[in-house]
């Protein structure tokens, strides 16, 4: 099949990873069916098929699904509410359309299917013992679509550190560490100094997932690779790049209190959750890419600075 008739049904096309795959595969010659349960943006200019549909209508995406030859499952109910109730009937019905007309499903994953008995270094094969209710669903999601191989459904997971970049949707970054939409007068880093973490750009990611499906005859009926990233050895590089993108040197630093979600969390779903996270920040955590680098040769890389300029930009946070 040629490069120009392959057709991408991108489930969550309006959200930060979702939008960027999207993007980076029509860069490639694909053609792309978004489907979102909005209506097609006012700002949409890319000739995109917008289909308006509801992610835990079954009906509705295997009929998206018709003709396809990808399905981009970047699909995330807000908060962490209900995630039991409605993120696995999400992937069961996305399971159901690359069924139906014998598709990959793509998957941005994550760090939060991972334990202390994996960290310090996350392989793709390290050991998933999560310390949240997230990520024991995270778990449980990945398995259904490795099961699924049995039916003949095709997968592809790209496991992440936490996202940036102009369209991070819900994001550690965007949400907890800047105030989008007026200029920064402080950070609020969740981590503490000396411990490292791992970012990923989004449109590094999703150039990712691109190349990858350039070369999907190669990949194995369940695939998966770790993404790199930027590594942030200490917790202080993300500091260091937002001050100089901003030209505030003396930009301040506050601790995120911690202990208030720890308060809340018996009488909060959200910040039980949230606090259930803390140990990804306070042990660092790396994922090695070997696999992906041995098969794609490198790893799609924007330097920091420029990529943080562009971030910071779009979420409004520059005063020019």
């Amino acid at each position: 099949m040629s490069k120009t008739s392959r057709v991408a049904l991108v489930i969550g096309a309006t959200g930060g990873i979702g939008g960027e795959t999207a993007v980076a595969l029509a860069r490639k010659g694909w053609q792309i069916r978004a489907f979102s349960r909005t209506t097609r943006p006012s700002q949409d200019s890319l000739g995109w098929e917008w289909i308006k549909g509801d992610a835990l209508d079954r009906a509705s995406v295997v009929a998206a699904a018709q003709g396809i030859d990808a399905i981009v499952h970047a699909v995330n109910p807000p908060g962490y509410r209900n995630w039991a109730t409605l993120v696995l009937p999400m992937i069961d019905n996305t399971i159901a359309g690359a069924k139906a007309c014998r598709a990959r499903v793509l998957l941005p994953g994550t760090i939060y299917n991972y334990g202390s008995d994996a960290f310090p270094v996350l392989g793709e094969e390290s050991p998933q013992n999560a310390m949240s209710h997230k990520g024991r669903i995270r778990i449980e999601l990945e398995r259904r679509l490795k099961d699924a191989t049995r039916q003949g459904v095709r997968s592809l997971i790209l496991r992440f550190g936490d996202f940036f970049g102009p369209k991070p949707g819900n994001s550690w970054f965007s949400q907890g560490m800047v105030t989008p939409n007026r200029p920064l007068k402080s950070i609020t880093y969740p981590g503490e100094r000396g411990t490292g973490h791992s970012w990923t750009y989004l449109p590094d990611a999703s150039e990712t997932f691109a190349q990858l499906m350039d070369r999907e005859a190669e990949l194995a009926d369940f695939a998966c690779f770790h993404f790199r990233g930027h590594w942030d050895k200490d917790g202080t590089e993300m500091i260091e790049a937002i001050r100089r993108t901003t030209g505030k040197p003396s930009l301040p630093v506050k601790t995120l209190p911690w202990f208030l979600l720890k308060l809340a969390s018996p009488f909060n779903e959200t910040m039980r959750e949230l606090y259930a996270t803390r140990p990804l920040w306070t042990t660092p955590i790396e994922l090695d890419n070997t696999r992906l680098v041995r098969f794609l040769g490198k790893e799609p890389h924007t330097d920091l600075d420029p990529a943080m300029e562009r971030t910071l930009r779009a979420l409004g946070c520059l005063s020019s």
